[in-house]
């Protein structure tokens, strides 16, 4: 699906469609970018990338990928299980537990490569994927180095709102159940819509508003990525708190990079407190959260490279 991609390819870097399974046997779909200078015969240092919540590798994964193959890494991006062009049934399904595999799963392929120097493999995860590229990392010491922007733990919603709250939504959920075995399927309702638009719809929240400022127009737009998972998709989410074992990852050193003015600036801090040393915040002047997907000009590469050279 080039014809979809949100940034032009630099002319300097390679894109390679790849696929490979993960540990539960499914077939994951992700681009392979490197320097069209890299020496083949040579071993590199590698990153996996994986996207926002809901989103897709031709999104900001490509955003980052494009700009660091041309720094000297060879960096995968992916979709994630369920979603995108990777495969798993049902559709637009959402795992704590698999989307975490699925970093894991990305080490298995680019340490397979023979350019790849295997013991010099990090992750960076965009949004929600930072949550799982870290759980991923405490569990996979394969994963040397951990970068996340604009993050966001999904599993620490739980905790957000008021115990009567999280009731009413269990309860919902719990009838959804009986209504998605009843159909044959689970229900999924899309966020944005089939085609972009050229306005933002009035009346937003000032959260959905910036989301749908990326995903529903043409900036960011992607026929894979119309936002959110199947409704049940929420359960495990209530159970699995993806950052509890964040300090186990030491020694291995942690970035976090987020917007200044982030509406989602609290999830990095909250896990920086969280994990142990070496640990380091990044805060980028006036950005809010979706610069970080997408805005070359703001996202700190200078910083990204420096950190995993660095460390891998």
């Amino acid at each position: 699906m080039s014809e979809y991609y949100t940034f032009e390819l630099s002319e300097n870097v390679n894109r390679t469609s790849v696929s490979y399974r993960n540990r539960y046997g499914i077939t994951l779909v992700g681009d392979l970018y490197t320097s069209k200078h890299m020496d083949a015969e040579k071993k590199y240092p590698a990153l996996v990338i994986g996207a926002p919540y809901g989103g897709v590798k031709e999104q900001g994964p490509g955003v980052y990928a494009n700009q660091l193959a041309q720094r000297g890494f060879v960096v995968l991006t992916f979709d994630a299980s369920y979603n995108g062009e990777s495969g798993g049934e049902p559709r637009h399904t959402s795992s704590p537990e698999i989307f975490s595999e699925d970093f894991s799963a990305g080490v298995d392929f680019l340490g397979s490569r023979r350019f790849v120097d295997r013991n010099k493999i990090g992750a960076l995860g965009i949004c929600g994927s930072g949550g799982f590229a870290l759980s991923a990392a405490a569990m996979d010491v394969r994963i040397k180095a951990i970068a996340t922007s604009s993050m966001y733990d999904i599993s620490a919603f739980r905790d957000l709102f008021p115990p009567e709250m999280m009731a009413t939504q269990m309860e919902q959920l719990a009838q959804q159940r009986w209504e998605d075995f009843e159909n044959g399927k689970p229900a999924y309702i899309p966020t944005f819509p089939e085609s972009p638009v050229d306005a933002v719809p009035e009346g937003l929240e000032a959260n959905a508003e910036e989301f749908f400022s990326y995903y529903g127009l043409k900036r960011g737009h992607h026929p894979n990525a119309r936002g959110g998972f199947t409704l049940t998709s929420n359960l495990p989410f209530m159970n699995y708190q993806l950052l509890n074992h964040i300090a186990t990852i030491s020694p291995r050193p942690i970035l976090f990079v987020m917007g200044e003015n982030a509406h989602s600036r609290f999830f990095s801090e909250n896990a920086y407190e969280a994990a142990a040393e070496p640990k380091e915040m990044y805060i980028v002047p006036d950005a809010i959260h979706i610069d970080l997907y997408d805005q070359v000009d703001m996202i700190p590469f200078d910083k990204i490279e420096e950190f995993f050279k660095s460390n891998l």
